[in-house]
């Protein structure tokens, strides 16, 4: 099971092979993981192009708040995002139409 470090560094792997999927997309997303393999990440998108990794981008235009065991469940499809949300397994500060769109850049 990967770990949240594991996951980051996947994704960017991700949106650098696949810059349509983030073509309109202009954002911050500050991740504020809990747990032992916790900690903070971001993804950054801007005109095609994304990174992300550890650390939190300086001015996010979503805070997504979860545990590490969470995290990984919600990235590898056992954990659905709206159910973990409505649980209070997922907490979003900012922009919800952006973290909407988040799942689809968190999963290939």
């Amino acid at each position: 099971m990967p770990n949240p470090t594991e996951i980051f560094a996947q994704l960017d792997s991700r949106l650098g092979a696949n810059p349509a999927k983030i073509a309109n997309l202009n954002a911050g997303f500050a991740f504020d993981i809990g747990g032992d393999e916790g900690g903070l990440f971001h993804i950054s998108l801007h005109d095609g192009t994304g990174h992300a990794g550890p650390g939190a981008p300086e001015s996010p235009n979503v805070t997504i708040s979860m545990k590490d065991t969470d995290f990984v469940d919600l990235v590898t499809g056992k954990l659905d995002g709206t159910a973990a949300f409505m649980s209070g397994k997922l907490k979003i500060k900012g922009d919800m139409g952006l973290a909407m769109k988040l799942q689809g850049i968190l999963r290939d």
